[in-house]
């Protein structure tokens, strides 16, 4: 969904040769907001700091931000604000969630509209939820066998494991 007051920054434009299909990608004006739930566990929290970090160096984007919808800050205003600060004309939330539920349909939408109340003639995107991507297939099973391997004894704690306890067998 896009919802502008003026028309869009231009970003770059590619042809994908597989498919044959023209892809949009962020541009120099464009900001990326990952949004997730937010916890009341700070370590959770953190760990988005950590994945926007991964995001920002691996995609080259320049302004890359994350985002709480509640519970812990930043909050969706904030880092939409900050975007703006950054200089961004557009900006893209990305909802870090696995599909479309009620927080993706209402809740963000509200809070990012909101937000962009305060910025005029900057526009913005919500995209879609991570959803049914072959990607997450491979992430999935790269979870599972790297916990089998840890309660096998033969690799560390993930660092979403880390600490917890929770990575082992359990018997009843």
């Amino acid at each position: 969904m896009m919802h502008s007051a003026t028309t869009p920054s231009r970003a770059p434009i590619i042809r994908n040769e597989a498919t044959g299909r023209v892809e949009h990608t962020v541009g120099d004006n464009d900001a990326v907001i990952i949004v997730d739930h937010g916890s009341r566990r700070q370590e959770s929290n953190l760990m988005l700091n950590e994945f926007v970090a991964m995001f920002k160096a691996r995609t080259g984007y320049h302004i890359v931000e994350p985002a709480h919808m509640e519970l812990a800050e930043p909050s969706i205003r904030d880092a939409f604000k900050l975007c703006v600060q950054e200089g961004a004309k557009r900006v893209i939330v990305s909802p870090f969630f696995l599909f479309p539920g009620r927080h993706w349909q209402q809740d963000i939408p509200s809070l990012v509209a909101d937000a962009s109340k305060e910025h005029s003639g900057i526009s913005y995107v919500i995209t879609a939820p991570l959803g049914l991507h072959g990607l997450l297939v491979d992430v999935v099973n790269d979870r599972i066998n790297h916990c089998l391997s840890h309660v096998a004894g033969d690799a560390d704690e993930c660092t979403a494991c880390a600490g917890t306890g929770k990575c082992r067998i359990y018997q009843p």
